[in-house]
């Protein structure tokens, strides 16, 4: 996600054409979400301008077709994966293929679930994000999962939402999230030498920043550890999230003074009417 409609004329130059629109986000940040890949698979072509418009180092999080995830169930999606990983080819090993996976996907499942990663490309890194309560609740479920996907070298990625949840909302963009986002506890165990969180707060800077906190220690660990992890700031409606993302690395390198510094952002000149 590089084309917020807030961000133009504050994180990202106006005007600015779709094709450098990334590279203006990736001297923000140095990590994306592909979260249009669910909706329909992209052409090559334009996987390939991503790849060269971002550094080497610079990684995706794409998310796998949901045709795939939500509408089959992992049935008889060959040609639908094939066209998928080749269409993302380009990135090469920069990228994390990401299966988000449907609050009705249950215990039951994670047998689908399985064959369908051992099925992967085993150069390809993978993660799965699950919603269904019990992964989080219920010890022997969340053994399966855990045995599941380290079997298949995968990670577990936790969407942390508490923060939001915490306390009623307050803006409209936190009421849709109230309705949509799933309620999950927070979870700090990772699988992989790679771990991927995603945080979500609210659209209040402090109360994102102060519910954070905990995130700091954890990452920080992790790359104590020799891993080398990957963090999503996200809010209700998203206007501060790059700013919030180089906050939230800044609270880790203090903690890890080692950890090498976000890029530096372009100025961002002011729209003018002529």
């Amino acid at each position: 996600m590089w084309n917020h409609k807030a961000w133009p004329g504050r994180f990202l130059p106006q005007p600015l054409p779709p094709k450098e629109r990334l590279r203006a986000y990736a001297g923000w940040c140095n990590a994306v979400e592909g979260n249009t890949t669910f909706y329909a698979t992209p052409a090559r072509s334009t996987v390939q301008t991503w790849a060269q418009q971002t550094d080497p180092d610079f990684r995706f999080v794409v998310k796998v077709p949901k045709v795939v995830t939500h509408e089959r169930r992992f049935a008889g999606v060959e040609a639908d994966m094939r066209a998928f990983l080749d269409a993302i080819d380009p990135l090469g090993d920069r990228a994390v293929l990401w299966t988000q996976l449907p609050a009705s996907f249950s215990p039951a499942d994670v047998e689908a679930l399985g064959r369908f990663l051992r099925r992967l490309p085993a150069d390809r890194r993978r993660a799965v994000e699950v919603r269904h309560l019990s992964f989080f609740t219920d010890e022997h479920a969340t053994a399966l999962l855990e045995s599941t996907l380290a079997d298949a070298d995968s990670e577990w990625i936790p969407f942390d939402t508490e923060v939001l949840f915490a306390s009623p909302p307050t803006s409209e963009g936190e009421a849709e999230a109230w309705a949509k986002k799933p309620r999950t506890p927070r979870r700090t165990r990772a699988l992989t030498d790679r771990p991927v969180v995603r945080y979500l707060g609210r659209d209040a800077d402090e109360e994102t920043v102060e519910g954070w906190r905990p995130w700091t220690e954890v990452v920080a660990g992790w790359l104590r550890e020799g891993r080398s992890p990957t963090f999503f700031v996200h809010t209700p409606n998203n206007d501060d999230a790059p700013a919030l993302a180089r906050r939230f690395h800044d609270d880790v390198r203090a903690l890890v003074p080692e950890l090498d510094p976000l890029p530096d952002p372009a100025p961002v000149e002011p729209a003018t009417l002529f």
